[in-house]
């Protein structure tokens, strides 16, 4: 041992342990991030369950547009339909003999595509199913003049446009209306050669209107239960997050601490090591200069702990220190701390004690450890210490904390080489001019 090595602890780096990660922001982060996951998916629900009531509502429209097509198609093809004409039946008066007398002297009157449609649709209206309307822009019936929305789609048919569709509310109840372009046929040339139609022309068109309140009230439920579910979802998942980032939270603070621990602690022993014991010595000596209060400082060192290792073993050797720090530790005060210097050399840091209190700290040491036995593989091992003081006592002579503990590592020198299991303080002896041999204060 030299004086060098035991003087270095103010040169030592201070621990970095990483700091926590700031849990608030990190949990609201994470919380964001799955409620904005969670919003899309749902939202994404709730526009194609809507999706789904609105090609509902165009399939229910189209439909209703082809098979009033198809009636139409049919009476085109047999000309028309003649049907007995009773009291009140008006004649179409755009139709050349509308009316027919039969063989038994009952009237007929014909029923064209037209007339049918539209009385189809009165039929219908009154059972308050639905309606439709047949139009043109270039009605024969007055009756058939299009409304607002009907004569700009017409516009648009003509330009190429094959369907259009329309919210409307009417007296506080919602509608649907549909609405598709009518084609030139060539049975249709009877009737309306004479506009200046040719096969292929849009003629017009017809509009489908019914009830859509039972949808809108479907859409209005799939919002409600999609919504409220969203927000189930969104409070469990959260509540989810939270306590995992809560478990998280603890096992990094149990590594954090673990780690520190590590950082601080001597493994062997258990006590605070180099690192740790330097750091607080700093502490406490610029609080001792401020407040030019005492420090004391004891360097304490096995006796002939080599033979220790060589005769049974470095488990044996462990066993020792482990043995020595325990009882070494018990004979300070709570106020103390004892660390690892190294090796088999410990330190005891003794804040606001003079030399007299710390002498008889060290004395206390050496006592404990004088009684230890330790057991180890059927043998008790016993061994002794020797112990270097050193006290700094304002005003001081202008040492410093580095000094303070050259002084310790002489004085323990000093107790090797007068025989060891002893104290040596440098408030008793004069500094050495030059450390005893080294044969000598073989340890």
């Amino acid at each position: 041992m030299h004086a060098g090595a035991c003087v270095d602890c103010a040169r030592l780096p201070t621990v970095a342990v990483p700091s926590l990660t700031p849990w608030r922001s990190f949990l609201i982060s994470l919380s964001l991030v799955v409620f904005l996951a969670v919003a899309a998916a749902f939202t994404g629900v709730a526009v194609s369950s809507q999706q789904a009531v609105e090609m509902e509502l165009l399939t229910r429209g189209r439909a209703l547009f082809s098979s009033i097509v198809l009636t139409r198609s049919w009476s085109s093809a047999h000309g028309g339909v003649f049907v007995v004409k009773r009291p009140g039946d008006v004649a179409n008066p755009y139709l050349e003999r509308p009316d027919r007398l039969g063989a038994d002297g009952t009237i007929y009157t014909l029923k064209n595509p037209a007339l049918m449609t539209r009385e189809i649709s009165e039929l219908a209206e009154r059972q308050g199913s639905f309606r439709f309307h047949i139009t043109s822009l270039k009605p024969l019936n007055p009756a058939n003049g299009p409304d607002a929305f009907e004569r700009e789609m017409l516009s648009r048919f003509e330009e190429g446009l094959s369907e259009a569709t329309l919210r409307q509310v009417r007296d506080g109840t919602p509608w649907f209306r549909y609405m598709a372009p009518l084609l030139v046929q060539e049975s249709c040339l009877e009737c309306h050669a004479k506009q200046g139609y040719k096969v292929g022309d849009v003629r017009g068109g017809i509009s489908v209107d019914f009830n859509m309140a039972a949808a809108q009230g479907s859409i209005s439920r799939t919002r409600w239960i999609v919504g409220t579910t969203f927000l189930a979802t969104a409070a469990l998942l959260v509540l989810i997050i939270a306590r995992l980032v809560s478990g998280l939270r603890r096992r990094l603070q149990a590594a954090e601490a673990r780690i520190r621990e590590m950082a601080l602690t001597d493994e062997l022993t258990g006590l605070a090591n180099r690192r740790q014991i330097s750091d607080r010595f700093r502490m406490e000596w610029v609080r001792a200069a401020r407040y030019q209060r005492p420090i004391s400082v004891v360097l304490i060192d096995v006796d002939h702990f080599k033979a220790v290792n060589d005769s049974y073993g470095h488990d044996a050797g462990d066993a020792v220190l482990r043995g020595v720090s325990r009882k070494a530790a018990s004979a300070l005060r709570a106020s103390d701390l004892l660390g690892r210097w190294g090796g088999e050399e410990f330190l005891a840091l003794l804040p606001e004690t003079e030399a007299a209190g710390a002498r008889g700290v060290a004395e206390r040491v050496l006592a404990e450890v004088a009684a230890l036995r330790e057991h180890h593989s059927n043998r008790v091992l016993s061994v002794t210490v020797s112990a270097g003081v050193a006290t700094w006592t304002p005003p001081g002579d202008g040492s410093d904390a580095e000094a303070l503990l050259k002084r310790a590592d002489e004085a323990l020198y000093r107790a090797k080489a007068a025989g060891r299991n002893r104290v040596e303080g440098w408030d008793v002896w004069p500094t050495m001019s030059a450390p005893p041999d080294e044969e000598t204060l073989t340890r």
